[in-house]
């Protein structure tokens, strides 16, 4: 830009010098001109008076002439040339247009021209007041002094022209300069814009056009600046949180080509990273197939499942693409949903199961007794027994019933108060089933933040399961402060928990396989869903052939 821009300017400088010159040598050769063909009228007009006076014309002429530089010829009326005073190599033949001049000035007109580019006029006058004159035709070079002078006026103003379009070009190429520099400042900051850098300041400098353009550059490079980092941390937060989430995450383009995986995803397929082709499958899950539909006009919400050999089940939704071209897949890991489902569809169906035992009994034993047991003593007796101890069953079952649902649901509003440990069991201990059989270690014990009723609901049912399922051993209660918590331990030297049974002994209404059915199952599941009410938790460590341990951790009071 600045060698076009700059040679715009020599040209303009130029063509203006060009013009300058021109018009100026042409105004001073027309001013040149019209003072020397004055000054011939006026000699012209003197030799008339000084020949008027004279009685001899050709000496009168001939001294006019040669005091002035002008060649004089006169006629009389007749047309005949009377006097003459020619210059030397200007005579009468060498005078132009003289015979227009002779006619006017016999016809008693007056002539004046101007002849060779101004270099000579010829002036024709009439002469009223002579008698044997009647016509006077100067003819009157230009002096020298006129063209010296000239030719030195046409010399300085094409020097000056020169140094002016030269003086012009510098500046021109100086401000081309100067203005290709700050335009070149300005294209470099869009260019970092461009590229996506936000960091440099352009500085508009004057206060022109351009500083006006680069101050709209300034401020839209703070604004976008601002806009990107508002995007960044957008997007920031979103894969912070797409991390973060348990199900896997992957955005497809239309070539089915991963953009985007979140960790979970990439830890459920490891191959995954952006600029790789999508799966085909994940196990029995369709990836490509569903991600396919996904870019159709008009798709819906895809929706897929799966479940592995080892039971874990696998859910896949689709996410049709919108204007960003991306379509959405999301694999959740649903065993856990799909086993509490089943867990409480296996609650309700083992809960009527267990109510309507106890209830049939009853039942039995009413219809028995109305059809005439009631006159025997003894089956009357013995059915009003069943009755009595069916009722107690269906009791028991119905508070056990009650306890857990509000424990789940937080509903018991429980008071946390300070709870000594050390006497706290070994109440628990003398209102077991077989005292003898549980032992309390002390060992300093500590304080437990708990509601006293429910927590020796709790140590009171983990005692009973490990008197009834480690006969002829010994039950240890202990308390130990664990950092800001405070344990709870209740071990047996029984048989222990099989694998298989491990798994499920906090499931409510699962027995472990006991051949005894005199408890309804839900003993684990009420102590740790009220541990978990008081904020704290239950653990069980099991080794088959050497016996389990229950743990009960609570905050520790101060």
């Amino acid at each position: 830009m600045r060698w076009w821009l700059g040679g715009a300017f020599v040209a303009i400088a130029a063509l203006t010098a060009v013009l300058i010159a021109t018009i100026s040598s042409r105004q001073t050769g027309r001013a040149v001109t019209r003072d020397a063909r004055n000054l011939a009228i006026g000699e012209a007009v003197s030799a008339g008076f000084a020949l008027g006076r004279s009685q001899d014309l050709s000496v009168a002429a001939r001294s006019f002439a040669r005091r002035n530089g002008v060649a004089l010829f006169v006629f009389a009326r007749n047309g005949k040339m009377v006097a003459s005073a020619p210059l030397p190599d200007l005579g009468w033949p060498d005078v132009p247009d003289r015979g227009a001049a002779r006619e006017s000035a016999l016809a008693g007109r007056r002539f004046a021209e101007s002849f060779h580019g101004g270099d000579a006029t010829v002036v024709a006058l009439p002469m009223r007041h002579t008698r044997s004159a009647a016509a006077l035709i100067a003819y009157a070079p230009r002096a020298p002094a006129y063209g010296t002078s000239l030719s030195i006026f046409r010399s300085e103003v094409l020097r000056v022209s020169i140094w002016a379009a030269l003086a012009a070009a510098f500046l021109g190429l100086v401000a081309s300069g100067l203005v290709t520099r700050r335009l070149r400042r300005i294209a470099v900051a869009a260019h970092a814009i461009e590229q996506g850098a936000f960091d440099t300041p352009l500085e508009p400098g004057f206060p022109d056009e351009i500083g006006m353009l680069a101050s709209s550059v300034e401020r839209m490079r703070g604004r976008l600046g601002e806009a990107f980092e508002q995007i960044q941390a957008e997007r920031d937060r979103l894969e912070l949180l797409l991390d973060r989430l348990h199900e896997g995450v992957i955005a497809v383009d239309a070539q089915l080509t991963v953009q985007y995986a979140n960790a979970s995803m990439r830890s459920l397929l490891p191959e995954l990273d952006p600029d790789v082709p999508l799966p085909d499958h994940f196990g029995d899950l369709p990836l490509r197939a569903v991600a396919s539909s996904l870019f159709r006009r008009g798709a819906p919400v895809s929706e897929a499942r799966m479940t592995m050999p080892d039971g874990a089940t696998y859910s896949l939704v689709g996410i049709p693409a919108a204007s960003t071209g991306l379509a959405v897949l999301v694999i959740a890991d649903i065993t856990q949903n799909e086993r509490r489902q089943r867990a409480e569809r296996e609650f309700v169906a083992n809960a009527s199961h267990e109510l309507r035992t106890p209830v049939s009994a009853i039942a039995s034993a009413v219809e028995a007794l109305e059809l005439g047991a009631r006159d025997v003593p003894a089956d009357r007796d013995r059915f009003i027994a069943v009755i009595q101890r069916q009722a107690l069953r269906l009791t028991r079952l119905t508070s056990s019933l009650l306890v857990l649902a509000r424990a789940q649901t937080r509903e018991e509003g429980i008071q946390l108060v300070p709870v000594e440990l050390e006497p706290f069991l070994e109440r628990v201990a003398a209102a077991a089933d077989q005292p003898a059989a549980v032992r309390v270690v002390r060992n300093g014990g500590g304080v437990a933040l708990a509601q006293p009723d429910v927590l020796e609901q709790i140590v009171a049912n983990l005692v009973a399961n490990a008197v009834k399922h480690a006969p002829g051993t010994e039950v240890v209660l202990r308390s130990s402060p664990d950092g800001e918590d405070v344990a709870i331990e209740v071990a047996d030297r029984g048989p222990g928990i099989p694998d298989e049974v491990r798994a499920r002994v906090f499931d409510r209404f699962y027995a472990g396989g006991s051949a005894s059915r005199d408890g309804f199952g839900l003993g684990l599941a009420i102590a740790r869903e009220s541990t978990a009410a008081m904020g704290g938790r239950l653990e069980l460590d099991s080794v088959p052939g050497a016996g389990t341990t229950a743990r009960v951790i609570l905050r520790r009071a101060e």
